[in-house]
């Protein structure tokens, strides 16, 4: 998940031991999970009534989960990472094949998601897809259609990457992700390149792109924008799908009367997805599947879903969400704007140093 989820609800921090005291000590599930990325009472809901002594312990970046991994002894039998990471980890043989006769309601995932998912974890192999959201523009309707007029291309990226609209818009305010990972793809997907491309030529395109907006930009920050647009300080932000979500309510609730939408734009946007998977060194692995597939279950998915503010890929969930949620499509994409969702994959190392040092040029604006 896309660093957000510290202002979600209620707190679960440090380690949670969730057990049911009738029958501590005969089955145990250990689960390494986002801070607060799980509805409190799917876990203890599910050692009650299980009565499989739970530990969930929290980690805040995938790097901390990663350096774990590849100890090649995590101690963890679940663990949850974001999908460029899944693809790698994979690739270093740190997660086992899921056993997908222990999981009967896998029936309830969308294919195409699944599809799209396949990206990172081909086959579907070795991950339940947890969560996901999409990179989109978050935006003030009255201030930008002060800026702009009624005709604003908020559904497009020409918003954004188009000079006489940036220009326009700076001056109530534009905020971008500081995330070459997240922008530079979108940059390069605009100019109808391969936004997961390893090619100098592409991202020099993208740098010049990116270079032109640059003056009108405030600020690259992965998290300020979210405050910002809804204390109504600035009036766009590109950043993630349910961030914006967040922000609306933010403003509804201090009821400063700042109102915030989100668009999905029409040349499509990038696909993040976060996994539940299961360490080769997991020793309770029938728990582990006991869970998975609690999770799958459409009531409970939907439960999550509605308490963190994120889609998740259960189509059979999709009638148990709230409709903010399920018929908003900035943040449950239809069908048809599946079909533009691209998703990202790890760079190689010479790659990933090209596209750093085309950040840094960015940020500087030299």
């Amino acid at each position: 998940m896309k660093k957000i989820r510290t202002l979600i609800g209620a707190a679960l921090c440090g380690t949670a031991m969730l057990a049911s005291a009738a029958h501590a000590g005969e089955r145990e599930l250990r689960v390494y999970n986002w801070a607060v990325y799980i509805l409190p009472s799917v876990p203890k809901d599910f050692a009650k009534s299980t009565g499989i002594k739970l530990t969930w312990d929290v980690f805040d970046t995938n790097e901390s989960l990663e350096a774990k991994l590849l100890t090649g002894n995590s101690g963890y039998d679940l663990v949850v990472p974001s999908n460029t990471f899944l693809d790698t980890q994979i690739k270093a043989g740190v997660f086992q094949k899921l056993d997908k006769s222990k999981l009967p309601n896998w029936k309830n995932l969308d294919p195409e998601l699944l599809k799209l998912m396949a990206t990172n974890d081909p086959g579907n192999e070795h991950a339940v897809p947890y969560m996901y959201g999409t990179v989109i523009i978050g935006f003030n309707p009255a201030k930008v259609k002060e800026a702009l007029g009624a005709n604003a291309p908020v559904d497009s990226w020409d918003l954004i990457f188009k000079e006489e609209n940036i220009s326009k818009l700076k001056q109530c305010g534009v905020a971008m992700l500081d995330s070459p990972g997240d922008i530079m793809p979108i940059a390069l997907h605009y100019l109808g390149l391969n936004p997961n491309s390893t090619k100098k030529a592409d991202y020099a395109k993208a740098t010049d792109l990116m270079m032109k907006i640059r003056p009108n930009i405030a600020y690259f920050h992965s998290a300020k924008y979210m405050t910002d647009i809804a204390n109504g300080n600035i009036c766009v932000a590109v950043g993630y799908s349910g961030s914006f979500f967040k922000s609306a309510n933010r403003a509804k609730e201090v009821g400063n009367g700042v109102v915030v939408v989100w668009r999905l734009p029409k040349e499509g946007a990038p696909l993040w997805f976060d996994s539940f998977a299961i360490p080769a060194s997991a020793q309770n692995v029938e728990e582990a599947h006991e869970f998975l597939n609690t999770l799958l279950d459409p009531q409970v998915i939907a439960s999550t879903s509605n308490f963190l503010g994120y889609p998740n890929p259960n189509k059979a969930a999709l009638p148990l969400m709230k409709a903010e949620i399920r018929d908003n499509a900035g943040l449950t994409p239809t069908a048809e704007a599946q079909k533009t969702l691209y998703v990202l994959q790890p760079l190689p190392q010479k790659a990933e140093r090209m596209r750093t040092r085309a950040w840094t040029k960015i940020k500087s604006g030299t």
